[in-house]
């Protein structure tokens, strides 16, 4: 059983009210995923891999998402009532998907990745994606691990992948999508780990997991990271 609130949330705190749209059935649409990925594919190869013959139709599918006036929201639920945003912004001219982290109890929400042309990432280690991928809670716009798999990939910079990532990788563009050679492809696709590229992930001495990314608001070091505070509460509500 799905939640419409949290399908089609009315407002999320720090970030606005859209205007979000439930979209489930772009999930179940093949050339959806190819315009979702297309910032993973960094290299020639990679890119040639996701689209084949359906560059063009995918490009166009992608085009008409985001002239929409309503923003497509996707949910889904972890532990302990937080919940994972992918927002498709439809601003005219400034379009992008941002990766929202949420708690009711929250003041407002933490942003984890922003793909776009001024981009911020990356928002999840592999540990991090595979969990929420994986955690079969209801309440959220799928309940699929292979949809939100791919719905989370393009949040995804960690240079410690496991042996059996692309065969996962894999399984899921075969679910989801109809590309022509799924292994190959997963395997550039974690090659290239999108616009940010891969980051080394540690633990604090007081239990954060941060990384390394020069572009990522899970990194300390950066000026523009994410508060002490949002940044405790992330990694204790992702911990796989």
């Amino acid at each position: 059983m799905t939640n419409s609130a949290d399908l089609h949330p009315a407002q999320i705190p720090g970030y606005g009210a859209g205007p979000f749209a439930r979209r489930p059935e772009l999930l179940d649409e093949c050339l959806f995923w190819l315009g979702h990925l297309y910032h993973c594919a960094q290299s020639a190869e990679a890119e040639d891999l996701l689209f084949g013959a359906d560059y063009y139709a995918g490009g166009e599918f992608q085009s008409q998402i985001f002239a929409r006036a309503d923003w497509p929201a996707f949910t889904i639920p972890l532990g302990a009532g937080h919940r994972l945003h992918v927002i498709y912004r439809t601003f005219e001219e400034d379009e992008g998907i941002d990766y929202l982290l949420h708690h009711p109890d929250w003041d407002a929400a933490a942003t984890l990745a922003v793909d776009e042309g001024c981009f911020l990432g990356p928002g999840l280690s592999w540990p991090e994606l595979v969990a929420a991928a994986d955690n079969a809670l209801p309440g959220g716009t799928t309940i699929d691990p292979h949809a939100r798999l791919l719905l989370l990939l393009p949040a995804l910079g960690d240079d410690a992948i496991p042996d059996d990532a692309a065969d996962r990788l894999a399984a899921a563009l075969r679910a989801r999508t109809r590309v022509e050679a799924p292994e190959p492809l997963a395997a550039a696709l974690l090659e290239d780990q999108g616009l940010w590229g891969p980051a080394h992930w540690t633990m604090t001495k007081s239990g954060l997991r941060v990384n390394d990314g020069k572009y990522s608001l899970r990194n300390p070091a950066n000026h523009f990271a994410l508060p002490a505070a949002p940044l405790a509460r992330v990694a204790a509500a992702l911990a796989p």
